[in-house]
């Protein structure tokens, strides 16, 4: 889901505020320092007035200037650097402390925005799909066979297989999974199983249902206002390093999804980028809601695991009560 407005300044708020404690723990640092050592506050003030100086004579056509101002700023530099070292201080210790230092705490490097703030919109993605309160207790540690028996539980049990040597194998293996079958037998449990384990990992792992996943890409492409802050959403959830497409078929099916469901995992392909997609619909369904080519692209390049047996989450709720 693109950022809205409110979102996009929240994050930009935060920005200056660490901008505001960068700037009072370097001016506190400064204070400290000056009243320690004199010596450097009168280096300081020579750097300001050495560097209006060659100012002028650069204005009035020296054209030595310059590398005269760069010969001297460098050796006070080297006789500020040996004061604070002289008395216990790092080098670096009057320079900004940045959270991000790609960014310097903007956000932005250059016009493009920083990969920290891309961390930013991917956190409030995950708030706003409910990743993160699924990953509490969709995760391998709630894992149970007791809901399964018979064919079920074999299928079951394979695919939790399928699922660990996909983790194993992740950052080695170029590989997508490929959930179906009925409802309720573990398929989106399963696909948030293995998001915790490669989020814990470090890796981006971006969750939508298929309908927000179509409802963030329809805005990029027929809402203005929406297409900066789309933008950037829509090339991570091209390069990002885990796609997970839950309950595809659910989203209302035309020419525009189809078209950008092909776009979006064919673009995921081209970069050998996993992508992992749940759905109810039979593999004939799928066929016929979508095209021959997207039904290829997921059959000939994602492992297949169908799932079966009883709606667990309404056996869940019958033994609750």
């Amino acid at each position: 889901m693109p950022l809205t407005n409110s979102q996009y300044n929240s994050i930009m708020r935060s920005y200056e505020e660490k901008q505001r404690k960068t700037r009072y723990l370097l001016e506190e640092r400064t204070k400290l320092i000056y009243s320690e050592i004199p010596a450097y506050e009168r280096l300081d003030r020579q750097v300001s007035s050495i560097s209006i100086e060659k100012g002028k004579q650069m204005l009035n056509g020296n054209s030595n200037a310059l590398s005269e101002l760069k010969n001297e700023l460098k050796m006070l530099s080297e006789q500020k650097a040996a004061l604070l070292s002289e008395h216990g201080y790092p080098d670096n210790y009057l320079m900004p402390i940045y959270e991000c230092s790609k960014c310097s705490d903007t956000g932005y490097v250059g016009n493009h925005k920083c990969s920290c703030f891309r961390a930013a919109e991917i956190e409030l993605i995950y708030e706003q799909s409910h990743i993160k309160s699924l990953l509490k207790t969709e995760n391998f540690s709630r894992l149970s066979y007791s809901y399964y028996e018979g064919e079920d539980l074999e299928k079951f049990q394979k695919a939790v297989q399928i699922c660990q040597n996909f983790i194993k194998r992740f950052n080695s293996d170029y590989q997508n999974l490929f959930f179906y079958g009925t409802v309720g037998t573990g398929k989106s449990f399963l696909s948030c199983c293995v998001a915790k384990e490669l989020m814990d990992k470090g890796y981006l792992v971006i969750y939508f249902s298929a309908a927000q996943l179509f409802d963030t890409l329809s805005k990029g492409t027929f809402e203005k206002d929406s297409k900066e802050a789309v933008s950037g959403i829509a090339e991570d959830i091209y390069d990002c390093d885990l796609l997970i497409i839950d309950d595809l078929g659910t989203e209302l099916t035309n020419s525009f999804v189809s078209s950008q469901l092909f776009s979006c995992l064919n673009n995921r392909f081209l970069r050998k980028k996993s992508t992992i997609i749940t759905t109810n619909l039979s593999l004939s369904e799928l066929r016929d809601r979508y095209s021959d080519r997207i039904f290829s692209r997921i059959t000939s390049n994602y492992e297949v695991c169908k799932l079966t047996g009883k709606d667990i989450r309404m056996k869940k709720k019958t033994d609750r009560k």
